[in-house]
């Protein structure tokens, strides 16, 4: 019995990395979104910068940007990308952080997977360094936004 027609599975049916060789070279651009839900206090600590562990957003931007630009050696099947861009931003809300990335590059495979992985990093230290004043923090609707070609 073969396998099903996945692009990520050789003819037995084990994992491997798409051959792109042939594709070509596009421009390329991916947004990706998602929420850190946390107490107003925390938030107004944020802002005022009286977290104890310094400039939070600085801190989780920079992780963000380097996540995206590690992505191929935490996602076993994804190749490694020269990105033209990425940004990392945040929108405080009463309750809760945006965070919001947007990657850029020109090649032959999309750039999603570095946007939502920027997206998942940044949230990830947010939660790190607000966790000693917010027990109750969550993580939520880390998602595609937009994925263009051209």
């Amino acid at each position: 019995m073969s396998p099903p027609d996945f692009s990520h599975l050789d003819n037995e049916g084990r994992a491997r990395m798409v051959d792109v060789g042939a594709k070509p070279l596009q421009q390329r651009r991916a947004v990706a979104e998602g929420w850190l839900r946390c107490a107003p206090e925390t938030i107004e600590k944020l802002r005022a910068r009286a977290l104890p562990k310094g400039d939070v957003l600085a801190v989780a931007q920079i992780a963000g940007i380097q996540a995206a630009k590690r992505t191929a050696e935490l996602i076993p099947l994804c190749h490694p990308l020269a990105l033209d861009v990425i940004e990392v931003t945040f929108a405080l809300e009463p309750d809760r952080i945006g965070i919001r990335a947007v990657a850029a590059i020109t090649a032959r495979t999309g750039i999603e997977m570095e946007a939502l992985t920027a997206v998942s990093v940044a949230a990830l230290t947010l939660y790190d360094m607000c966790k000693a004043v917010d027990k109750a923090m969550v993580i939520e609707g880390i998602r595609l936004v937009e994925k263009t070609k051209r």
